[in-house]
């Protein structure tokens, strides 16, 4: 290989030094650079803002997001406040079976030993009880960034029995889903409906074979499209 001049065509000519980048593209840079960090900055502030001194979000004891649902609050080592989806965008719903019973899911919920909690909790009679607010990050997907974008609904029963899912439990978990996509915009697919098992790094295999999603996606598809009650008001007419 020849040198540098001869590669350049400037034999005899001793080399020009290689000039770094020039103070305006460094000023734009850094201003660059700058920005970026100011907008992370910001987004950390925002997520942060309700753990300053005196600064506490206003709830309601007892409120629920999902109208029909029972209160029954998790154990708070089980789940962080937030303030979604003001802090983190609410993207995705993700399916689990309990492998026990409804009580059974209540009392490890409640546990603070357990380290996990789902924000509901479907009985195979349809009831629906709510232990971790939407706005809040459940300990569910054994994922932080799952779990800080997502709603987490788990169902009474066992992967392994069809029996498990009943025509109840899909009717009102399918309504539960629809409210969520809603609430957040979140379209009604397979992308955005998972399942335990389609976490990244999870070990569950939930809600497993027997869990009829093209049944499912079909139930929320109609309970979101349902017709809504007029408003009594202007332009309403009494029922």
């Amino acid at each position: 290989m020849g040198d540098e001049s001869e590669q350049d065509g400037s034999a005899g000519a001793p080399p020009e030094p290689r000039r770094g980048p020039g103070r305006r593209a460094l000023l734009i840079g850094g201003a660059a650079a700058g920005l970026g960090a100011a907008v992370l900055a910001r987004d950390e502030l925002g997520r942060l803002w309700w753990r300053l001194p005196g600064v506490v979000k206003k709830r309601k004891e007892g409120e629920v997001d999902a109208p029909g649902a029972q209160w029954i609050a998790a154990s708070s080592a089980n789940w962080r406040r937030a303030d979604r989806p003001s802090d983190y965008d609410i993207d995705r719903v993700v399916i689990h079976v309990v492998q026990g019973g409804y009580a059974t899911a209540l009392k490890v919920f409640k546990d603070p030993g357990h380290g996990a909690a789902a924000h509901y909790v479907v009985r195979k009679d349809g009831h629906v009880a709510q232990m971790i607010r939407e706005l809040d990050v459940a300990y569910h997907a054994g994922n932080r960034d799952m779990n800080e974008r997502s709603v987490g609904i788990e169902h009474e029963g066992f992967v392994d029995k069809k029996a498990s899912f009943t025509d109840a439990m899909y009717a009102s978990s399918a309504r539960l889903t629809a409210g969520i996509c809603e609430r957040y915009d979140i379209p009604v697919d397979r992308e955005h409906i998972i399942g335990h098992v389609e976490v990244d790094g999870t070990d569950h295999t939930d809600p497993g074979p027997h869990w009829d999603w093209d049944r499912y996606l079909r139930l929320v598809r109609r309970a979101r499209d349902r017709p809504r009650p007029a408003r009594s008001g202007a332009g309403a007419t009494p029922s």
